[in-house]
């Protein structure tokens, strides 16, 4: 299901522009460094020789600090980023070596609760839900039936048809995780997903990401919530300053 094997991450510069060819930038001439011009030293890495495995259908928190690495972890599982090195297999595929024209179809077989949300601020709510079945595939009469039922699951049915800019941010929460959850991914990733919820719509959704594990799906939950987790017990991930500290086992 999901294999990391040494794996460092290390981000590019975004948007560093290097001085014109022949002249030296001002930190530069202040530090009186000689280094070539539009030459700057590597960022750091933000994870670090990252080796673990999981089976199909396991359960796993993935905890640990702000800073600790938890959703550039999160980013290499669902595809925004690849390895800096080592190697990764997601799914049955060597993400590291795969052609990009790979990537979308395993894209689709994941699903993602983010923790800003990601809805699409001139759809519905029932249309956020739906995208992934339409994008699929899947003939209306039957997205309509399951996207309804899953809203009427999540406490949303009578805000089916809003837009995300008149739901709250827990209602806007819970139109995300039905969201990543509609099409039964393989893989559910969830990064800090109660944070907007109160106990009783944080412990429906446990309920939910929970049915979903006892059908198959591999569950990573990324949080900070101490008191859900020591509700919930499950075996975790735990990193500390981008490397890997503790690796739980199935009992």
């Amino acid at each position: 299901m999901l294999r990391f094997e040494m794996v460092g991450l290390r981000y590019d510069r975004a948007g560093y522009t290097p001085p014109a060819r022949g002249r030296r930038s001002a930190a530069d001439r202040r530090s009186g460094e000689s280094r070539p011009p539009g030459r700057r030293q590597p960022l750091p890495e933000v994870l670090h020789d990252i080796s673990f495995q999981l089976d199909p259908g396991a359960f796993r928190w993935l905890l640990g600090p702000s800073g600790a690495g938890k959703s550039s972890m999160l980013r290499l599982m669902y595809l925004a980023v690849r390895p800096t090195r080592g190697r990764l297999n997601l799914l049955g595929t060597e993400v590291t070596t795969a052609p990009r024209t790979a990537l979308p179809g395993l894209r689709r077989r994941i699903g993602v609760v983010f923790q800003d949300f990601r809805l699409l601020q001139h759809l519905s709510a029932f249309d956020n839900v739906a995208l992934p079945l339409r994008l699929a595939g899947r003939p209306e009469g039957q997205i309509k039936a399951d996207v309804t039922e899953l809203m009427r699951w999540v406490g949303l049915s009578r805000y089916l048809d809003l837009p995300p800019a008149m739901l709250s941010g827990g209602e806007q929460q819970r139109v995300a995780i039905a969201r990543a959850v509609i099409t039964r991914p393989a893989l559910l990733l969830a990064d800090e997903p109660t944070g907007n919820l109160d106990d009783a719509q944080a412990e429906r959704l446990m309920q939910l990401f929970k049915e979903l594990n006892r059908i198959g799906t591999t569950v990573i939950v990324a949080t900070h919530n101490e008191q859900l987790v020591a509700r919930h017990p499950a075996p975790a991930l735990r990193l500390s300053e981008g490397r890997l500290v503790r690796v739980d086992r199935d009992a």
